[in-house]
């Protein structure tokens, strides 16, 4: 079943994917050659907490962290371990936050120092393939439309879209309904309403879109070793258009990057 958000409880859930956002924007400062992923979850749960909320994967299905941590060939998922990072590496971290009663829920992909040409044009078309994916959340749009136009922007650059995992609902729960999946058919799935809230989250191969997953029961790589991409935003549906929760401009103020992507999802006079 599908909740609705009132407005009040949509601005609540911002609130909750903002201390998300910070967060990101904290670890970006810190990611860097040398840096072990479980150093980088210390960061972020210390700068939750701190913030009035509680990790929100923490526990969850009984997962061990705070942060989804995913170098490399590794899809999402990953566990945080003492393993430094190296020049060239990618890691997708993905996090969630719970305040107020209602969960943020945001991801993101960050170069380790300087990667490689290919490695970074992934990381930009999934970056892209995310904003394709929200101008189709909409009032009268269905699920597939935004499926479909992710699924078309990256297979049309040769790139393999994830099937097993996909975005969803977000609100009191952590997932709720719907399912969000990278690919579809226009005109098929559930038909978005005023008030929905969901994550939008496109998981994108350098190879193929199949997969595999480990022993530890979490960790999900590609089937075929060759990297992956994870970037993922809160988006409500607001007055029949989509406007984003979360926000990735605490990223780019640590990383000295100027950017416009957001302008036009964004709430009018929101100050970040």
């Amino acid at each position: 079943m599908i909740v609705i958000k009132t407005r009040e409880e949509i601005e609540l859930m911002r609130e909750s994917a903002l201390i998300v956002s910070k967060t990101l924007g904290e670890l970006a400062k810190a990611i860097k050659p040398g840096v072990t992923t479980l150093q980088l979850d210390k960061i972020a749960e210390e700068f939750i907490r701190d913030h009035g909320a509680i990790p929100g994967f923490l526990g969850l299905y009984d997962f061990p962290n705070t942060l989804c941590m995913s170098p490399n060939t590794q899809v999402v998922h990953g566990i945080p371990n003492a393993v430094p990072l190296t020049d060239g590496d990618i890691i997708s971290i993905d996090c969630g936050a719970l305040k107020n009663g209602f969960y943020g829920d945001h991801a993101y992909t960050f170069p380790v120092g300087e990667i490689a040409p290919e490695t970074e044009k992934l990381l930009q078309v999934t970056k892209e393939s995310l904003y394709v994916g929200i101008r189709e959340f909409k009032t009268n749009n269905r699920v597939g439309d935004v499926g479909y136009a992710i699924q078309k922007y990256c297979e049309d650059h040769g790139y393999g879209v994830v099937r097993e995992l996909v975005g969803h609902g977000l609100g009191k729960k952590m997932h709720e309904d719907p399912e969000m999946p990278n690919y579809g058919k226009r005109g098929r799935g559930k038909k978005f309403v005023e008030g929905m809230v969901v994550a939008i989250e496109p998981m994108i191969n350098m190879g193929t879109h199949r997969i595999k997953q480990h022993r530890d029961g979490w960790t999900i790589t590609t089937l075929d070793d060759k990297p992956s991409a994870h970037f993922e935003h809160d988006v409500a549906i607001i007055d029949g258009k989509p406007e984003l929760l979360s926000t990735f401009a605490y990223i780019y103020d640590a990383l000295g990057i100027e950017s416009d992507e957001e302008n036009e999802f964004r709430k009018e006079g929101l100050v970040l």
